[in-house]
């Protein structure tokens, strides 16, 4: 019984309904094309931000989607210092950390590059620099080998798994990597955009690693569009966007798996993501625009480090409420430095206590009007 995609006669000749998705594909190319013009209208260093928060994002969700989470300040401030970007507050970073800034960027920003085993290899060992994932170890920079079992999707308790999908087998995934990457790699007039999906469908089903295979399909599918659009620069996260809609990707990604070649669902539900991903950039820009007009409307005013530190996590959406105890661990100061801090900008109107109440005295941006 043939019960998975790659076990199909034609695999992996997908074929489409382009009527069925023309009318999307045109609003997800208006809306690349808005985006970047409005980017571009920026100054080079509100750009440099937005593309700094965009990649950050990019990088925290995609991990994210497979159930681990990043330090933000350790993915900002690797992306930052890979970009040569000069910003103030800086940490220092995890190898893991850095390994999947380092494969996000390579992506990026040289998506003319051509896809081979070697890049791949190269992403591989950047996820996994210890050769573990978790507690487990595995297979790095090389192809999985089954030794301890076929390659599967497994969900529930154990004694009640689910088998959500089986993989090709190791013996055959040198062949499939071949026909994938030379497929990547030819330069036909097939959409760059109809290209990417199709890609990350075709990579996540033959899943060549022993783990990480998510996180490398997503690069990939970056890797598409940025050549889609011929600029380095990313202004919107479509792993953030498939990170909200995670239990849909699993669920359009299984069906997709033990259906048939024609893979115009897939292409409409990822075209759907791709657009919902370009419109919430226009958020991430009036965020950024927003902080800029904050700080030029304050500019003559006379601040400390410590409060245009805490100032700038406040407009970048500090998480959870600020007390005087959450600044002087953030600030580095003592509690009584930090309540002069607070009282300063509170006399300036820049700070005030959040209306919201609640068990201790909190603190808030008080908003400036739009004109």
């Amino acid at each position: 019984m043939k019960f998975y995609l790659y076990q199909l006669n034609g695999w992996p000749n997908f074929t489409w309904d382009n009527d069925a998705l023309i009318t999307l594909l045109a609003e997800v190319r208006h809306l690349q094309g808005r985006m970047i013009g409005k980017m571009e209208s920026l100054g080079f260093e509100l750009r440099s931000e937005a593309v700094l928060k965009t990649l950050t994002l990019d990088v925290l969700k995609s991990t994210e989607i497979e159930g681990q989470i990043l330090n933000p300040e350790q993915v900002r401030s690797s992306i930052a210092r890979k970009l040569g970007m000069e910003i103030s507050g800086l940490v220092s970073s995890d190898r893991n950390v850095d390994g999947v800034v380092d494969m996000t960027l390579d992506a990026t920003q040289h998506y003319e590059n051509p896809l081979t085993v070697d890049r791949l290899f190269g992403w591989h060992s950047a996820l996994f620099p210890t050769g573990r994932s978790g507690l487990y170890k595995i297979i790095v920079g090389n192809w999985r080998d089954d030794s301890t079992g076929p390659m599967q999707v497994i969900s529930g308790a154990m004694g009640k798994e689910k088998i959500h999908y089986q993989a090709p087998a190791a013996t055959v995934i040198e062949r499939e990597m071949e026909s994938f990457i030379t497929w990547y790699n030819n330069k036909s007039q097939q959409d760059l955009i109809i290209k990417a999906g199709l890609a990350h469908l075709w990579y996540i089903t033959i899943h060549p690693f022993e783990d990480g295979n998510g996180r490398i399909a997503r690069a990939i599918t970056d890797m598409l569009l940025a050549k889609s659009e011929g600029i380095t620069q990313r202004f919107y996260s479509m792993s953030a966007q498939i990170r909200l809609e995670r239990q849909k990707y699993y669920e359009i990604l299984e069906k997709s798996q033990k259906g048939t070649l024609d893979v115009t669902e897939w292409l409409v539900w990822f075209l759907n993501c791709l657009k919902e991903a370009l419109n919430s950039s226009g958020q991430i820009l009036s965020r950024i625009l927003y902080k800029h007009k904050f700080w030029n409307k304050y500019a003559t005013q006379a601040l400390n480090n410590r409060q245009v530190l805490l100032i700038n996590k406040l407009l970048d959406g500090f998480s959870g409420k600020l007390t005087t105890s959450k600044w002087a661990k953030i600030a580095k100061c003592s509690t009584d430095s930090a309540l002069r801090d607070i009282q300063d900008l509170r006399q300036k109107q820049i700070l005030r206590k959040d209306v919201s109440g609640g068990r201790s005295t909190n603190y808030e941006l008080i908003e400036i009007r739009e004109n």
